[in-house]
């Protein structure tokens, strides 16, 4: 891990308990989905209200699958994850690069290259979230959504220890936290779209738009 000066946040937040390269974790593809349907559904729902059809989207932490809209075309989809044989077989991908974020935040993209972009049951395992998502807010054009989502689920050896150490709750603030620390974002949006608690896996969100350029300057 390579702390980040700009953030506010003490470095034992992002300690893990298995700290080992992550490339070893992933190494094995893992073809099978993290939340059940009814939930799965949900974050699909989300990026059909807020990824606009024909745009361009950045799955962030993507696999073999991206859950977008089947009935939505876009223009363009390019996957960021750890497994290139998760990443090679999902269909809605245009294009993907293999890169270990937690080694090296800095995203191959240009500035204002995206519509949209999604990070799905993943900022939990993020060591360096704010520098990743102050990257998000640069490759992402002014008022682009974020959409992140994230359950109760994860691999706990890999997960950050301030998440570790929070409720549901918690998690939606931590992450709002986490965005304004970056900055470039307008305030977020924090939502519960669990389906419902008692039968299926909870769903929360949080959904930011990336600030023009003049005011990230502010």
């Amino acid at each position: 891990m390579h702390p980040d000066p700009a953030s506010p946040f003490p470095a034992s937040a992002f300690r893990r308990l298995d700290e080992n390269p992550d490339a070893e974790f992933y190494r094995q593809p893992r073809f099978v989905t993290h939340l059940d349907e009814p939930a799965l559904a949900a974050v699909t729902q989300l990026y059909r209200e807020y990824f606009k059809p024909g745009s361009t989207l950045l799955d962030l932490m993507s696999s073999w699958v991206s859950h977008l809209p089947a009935e939505v075309a876009y223009a363009r989809v390019v996957g960021l994850g750890m497994n290139e044989q998760e990443l090679r077989a999902n269909p809605r991908l245009q294009a993907y690069v293999v890169q270990d974020l937690n080694q090296n935040p800095v995203l191959p993209f240009a500035a204002a290259e995206f519509d949209g972009a999604a990070i799905c049951v993943s900022i939990d395992y993020l060591t360096q979230p704010v520098a990743v998502l102050r990257e998000l807010a640069r490759v992402l054009r002014p008022g682009a959504p974020l959409v992140i989502t994230f359950s109760n689920r994860c691999f706990p050896s890999k997960a950050i220890a301030a998440w570790r150490a929070l409720d549901d709750r918690g998690h939606l603030a931590l992450v709002d936290q986490l965005l304004r620390a970056a900055g470039g974002w307008e305030p977020s949006e924090l939502l519960d779209r669990s389906p419902d608690p008692r039968r299926s896996d909870p769903l929360f969100a949080v959904v930011a738009r990336a600030q023009a350029r003049g005011e990230q300057a502010l």
